[in-house]
């Protein structure tokens, strides 16, 4: 089987990287001539001479310092703040030596700010790296969900996620973008662009035959499980084959390690029935706060509680890298989607507020 990650996520220039002595990410100068290219940096026709000058200069010589005024002497607003904000990224990736060090470094207090699409294309980057080995189709698919903001519903008890952005464009204009939105409003027919759930007949399409803009199409199932009604009043309880979950989980684990240099196991849950529950963290905004709702003993509505798409087990291999005082305790961890059916998560909250015994 081939690379897969030589077919896919081309968009987030992960093969212009190289590794440093620890595994991290290292940009090299086709990586920012990347960056230069793309749509909120590339030239236009109305481009003025100064834009024009800096774009040039920067694609010779990436790293070069840009002093103020070659920034402030672009004429068009937009473009003017799109360099300024992709050269203070640029350079704090450059003072943190690699993409990892700068990602961890954003969240800390009094960093500066970057825009989500710099984040999540630099998380993009890393899972490709992170996951350059893997052959499973599913765990490609969940990892998309560390940088794609996802549309999540409930079908026939089954919890599909699909790309939210690739759906919202199915649904405006057929996947034909400014024409299919024009044929729409004329009355045409559109042809029918192809969603379907990642499965064994499947599989191999999505790893090796979604290139492109079609790349987002596949739907991952988070379904915890798949219960059969039989006669006499009898449930059959089927664990899916290929799991969304777990496919997640196992991504999350590499996340962890590869950040933290800490081994970690993570198993989808349910439920939570532990009394002695000490530690959680939310996945997303959403859990977050429920979370921390059901863990203060507050009431949750029923309709919120539904929101809640898994719930998480994570345990230290060695308890040692753990706080002392909840050495040894499971970690739980929550996914939910918000009330318009929306999840976007957070992988930098791993980051930040697991209990680790000497934070990375």
């Amino acid at each position: 089987m081939s690379d897969p990650s030589s077919a896919f996520w081309t968009s987030c220039g992960h093969d212009r990287l190289t590794r440093n002595d620890r595994g991290w990410l290292v940009p090299s100068a086709d990586y920012w001539r990347f960056w230069l290219s793309r749509p909120e940096l590339a030239l236009v026709e109305e481009s003025c001479a100064a834009e024009r000058a800096l774009h040039a200069a920067l694609m010779r010589e990436p790293e070069r310092p840009v002093p103020t005024q070659e920034i402030e002497a672009i004429e068009d607003e937009d473009a003017r703040a799109n360099h300024g904000v992709f050269l203070g990224w640029r350079n704090a990736v450059l003072a943190a030596g690699s993409l990892e060090a700068a990602y961890a470094g954003f969240f800390k207090e009094g960093a500066i700010q970057v825009p989500p699409l710099f984040l999540d294309l630099m998380v993009q980057a890393m899972v490709c790296r992170l996951l350059a080995d893997e052959t499973d189709p599913w765990r490609w698919r969940a990892a998309e969900l560390l940088f794609r903001r996802q549309r999540v519903s409930v079908q026939d008890g089954r919890v599909l996620s699909g790309d939210s952005e690739v759906l919202d464009m199915l649904n405006e204009t057929a996947g034909l973008g400014d024409v299919g939105r024009l044929l729409l409003q004329s009355g045409a027919a559109l042809p029918q662009t192809q969603i379907e759930v990642l499965g064994e007949d499947s599989a191999d399409r999505y790893l090796h035959g979604r290139v492109g803009a079609g790349r987002f199409n596949f739907v991952l199932d988070l379904t915890h499980e798949v219960q059969n009604e039989l006669p006499h009043g009898l449930t059959l309880t089927m664990t899916r084959a290929h799991s969304g979950l777990k496919a997640l989980a196992a991504v999350l684990e590499k996340w962890v390690h590869h950040f933290h240099g800490v081994v970690v196991n993570i198993q989808p849950e349910a439920r939570v029935e532990d009394p002695s529950w000490r530690w959680h963290l939310g996945l997303d905004v959403e859990s977050s706060a429920l979370l921390n709702d059901l863990y203060l003993g507050r009431e949750v509505e029923a309709e919120r509680q539904q929101r809640l798409i898994s719930l998480f087990r994570l345990t230290f291999a060695d308890p040692l890298h753990m706080q002392a005082d909840v050495r040894g305790k499971p970690v739980y961890l929550g996914l939910a989607m918000t009330s318009a059916g929306l999840l976007k998560l957070k992988p930098q909250n791993l980051l930040l507020n697991l209990p680790l015994a000497q934070p990375a």
